[in-house]
């Protein structure tokens, strides 16, 4: 029998070409949920670090209803891992206390990579996955197919400045704003 990670796995397999991830353990918080991992592809897409976690979703959350949860991607224009290692760090920490919905934002409290600037995220779809391919992956055991789902959401990098303005006006009101949204170096944009 196939399991959960390894359906997970497998589509993340589909999705990157078969391209071959470096895998970081993050060790658990939690009494009774096991660690997060995260799964780091370089230069993918051309010249993008992405992280995707595994893990978040073994936790439960009164807003993850109908069998769905949530694992996190991020992509940035770097080629410091450090910000894979702060995606599972997010996720490790939050889960199970966090929602994780389209427009939340996350205080990460301190420069996330000391060449840059920003300290905090915001949670949207991923940018570089179409929405077939990131929601209703279903890694349930066979005989129990649709109880079992993740959804991956994005994970973008911001200043606090931004962070403020999103809790706010709301996501969609930053996202008129002239940003680059894999730029870790580049100036606020509210």
């Amino acid at each position: 029998m196939i399991s959960r990670i390894e359906k997970y796995l497998a589509h993340l397999d589909r999705l990157s070409g078969g391209t071959e991830p470096l895998f970081f353990p993050v060790q658990s918080t939690k009494p009774g949920l096991r660690g997060v991992t995260e799964i780091v592809y370089e230069n993918l897409p051309d010249g993008l670090l992405t992280a995707l976690t595994y893990g978040l979703s073994l936790a439960e959350h009164p807003d993850w209803q109908h069998g769905r949860s949530p694992e996190l991607c991020l992509s940035v224009n770097s080629a410091n891992v450090i910000w894979a290692h702060a995606a599972g760090y997010v996720a490790e920490q939050l889960r199970g206390s966090f929602p994780f919905r389209h427009g939340t934002t996350i205080n990460f409290n301190e420069r996330v990579v000391p060449e840059s600037e920003m300290t905090a995220f915001f949670v949207s779809a991923p940018l570089v996955l179409d929405r077939d391919d990131c929601q209703g992956i279903d890694v349930g055991i066979p005989g129990h197919e649709g109880h079992d789902v993740i959804d991956i959401q994005g994970l973008y990098p911001i200043h606090e400045v931004e962070r403020q303005f999103i809790d706010e006006q709301g996501l969609e009101a930053f996202r008129k704003s002239e940003w680059e949204p894999t730029d870790v170096l580049r100036r606020p944009a509210v």
